[in-house]
């Protein structure tokens, strides 16, 4: 007879494991904080008002780009597959896969109401929606699952970055393209007005659009493929430290490799201009493709310093975010949009330049990793990871560590 479902204990925990998603929703929030404070075409055309840089402000845009953009959200994805399998089980584990499936409707739940209420980049539904199709591939071999995982990434994104450059782009196709690269002034006023004014309505009104928008379909697909990979890797003990250092070395050299080439695509969409011609083509394809591997690398650093025991003091700190995941996530959004969005806050969107941004991502990073370990030492877990697991196994969670779970 099975054991009973339950949270995993805390002294059972992966230590890399919780540091890498620390890392990974901070990283975030390096990435969402343009978007939170400007119009979204002005947070990828570094040229555009109002986040417009010159030459001396141009690393606030840069490092974002290149350390963090699109490695982050990778990166949480590859680690949401892994919660798949450490909260379903075997596919034949029906009481595990229960609470797997109550686990991602409460989430579907949570995203919509994030994402209407608070900030339309809510990256939950998607999971949610992508989870409830690869739950049903968790027991697969890792190599199968690798391999599949593997080609959805590359018929998605590989294989259209790669073509890019052989499709000629017609008026039309220019036309479309100018409308985000380069859109006009009165658009980009009317957007800023919209949000200092009624940020609420105007968050609604961008969630409809981004969510069902058609290009939504190729983010779960690409999402769906990370996931497995994920999976694939805990199987093979890679969260676990299980690998032998070189094969984390041979990682972290390609991840090396991948953000120097990520580099000079950077370098090469400034001497452009972020033309639209050249961003359509080839100005986002090594970004695409090589986070993947940079997002890898930056988990195998975390690690071996965890295998080594090395930087544990440090880790604390990290793990402690990475356990409060889903609280401090939200907890971003709440604090980002009550500086920016009109009716319910400050209504600074708009009025921030990325320097300026970047000192508020560093409080609130200083702040979430005060307040996680603080947290933690009075409580077995985050105020919402409580919540969802009280719902999704449907019975009584401690929260306290002085009480026990009824």
């Amino acid at each position: 007879m099975s054991e009973t479902p339950a949270p995993i204990a805390e002294n059972r925990r992966i230590l890399g494991l919780d540091a890498v998603r620390g890392l990974a929703v901070l990283g975030i929030l390096a990435v969402n904080a343009c978007y939170f404070a400007a119009p979204m075409q002005a947070v990828s055309n570094p040229f555009l008002p109002p986040l417009a840089v010159g030459p001396d402000g141009l690393w606030s845009w840069s490092v974002m780009h290149v350390f963090f953009e699109l490695k982050m959200v990778t990166l949480f994805s590859i680690l949401f597959g892994v919660s798949l399998y450490l909260a379903g089980g075997e596919t034949d584990d029906e009481a595990r896969g229960k609470v797997l499936l109550r686990r991602l409707a409460w989430l579907a739940l949570f995203g919509i109401v994030h994402g209407v209420l608070i900030w339309f980049g809510d990256i939950l539904l998607t999971y949610a929606v992508t989870g409830l199709g690869v739950m049903f591939v968790r027991s697969w071999a890792p190599g199968r699952l690798l391999l599949n995982g593997l080609l959805i990434f590359a018929i998605v994104v590989v294989l259209p970055a790669l073509l890019s450059p052989l499709v000629p782009l017609g008026p039309e196709d220019i036309r479309a393209q100018a409308a985000y690269w380069a859109p006009r002034p009165d658009y980009v006023t009317d957007t800023i007005a919209a949000y200092q004014g009624n940020g609420a309505r105007a968050n609604v009104s961008t969630w409809l659009f981004l969510t069902f928008h058609p290009s939504s379909i190729i983010f779960i697909a690409r999402t769906a493929a990370l996931m497995m990979i994920g999976m694939a890797l805990f199987k093979w003990g890679f969260f676990n430290g299980r690998w032998p250092a070189w094969r984390y070395g041979l990682l972290i050299g390609a991840g090396a490799a991948s953000l120097a080439l990520v580099a000079q695509q950077a370098q090469l969409n400034v001497a452009a201009r972020f033309d639209v011609a050249h961003m359509t083509q080839i100005g986002q394809a090594a970004n695409h493709v090589l986070s993947p591997l940079i997002a890898l690398a930056y988990a195998s650093v975390i690690i071996l310093l965890v295998k080594w025991g090395a930087l544990i003091w440090a880790m604390r700190p990290l793990c402690a975010v990475g356990r409060m995941a889903f609280s401090n996530y939200i907890a971003q959004s709440l604090i980002m949009t009550s500086i920016f969005y009109g009716g319910r806050g400050f209504g600074l969107y708009g009025e921030m330049d990325r320097q300026t941004l970047w000192l508020i991502v560093l409080g609130v990073w200083a702040l979430q990793l005060i307040w996680s370990p603080l947290w933690l030492s009075r409580f077995n877990m985050g105020p919402l990871e409580w919540v969802w697991r009280r719902l999704s196994y449907a019975r009584p969670v401690a929260i306290a560590k002085w009480r026990r779970a009824a």
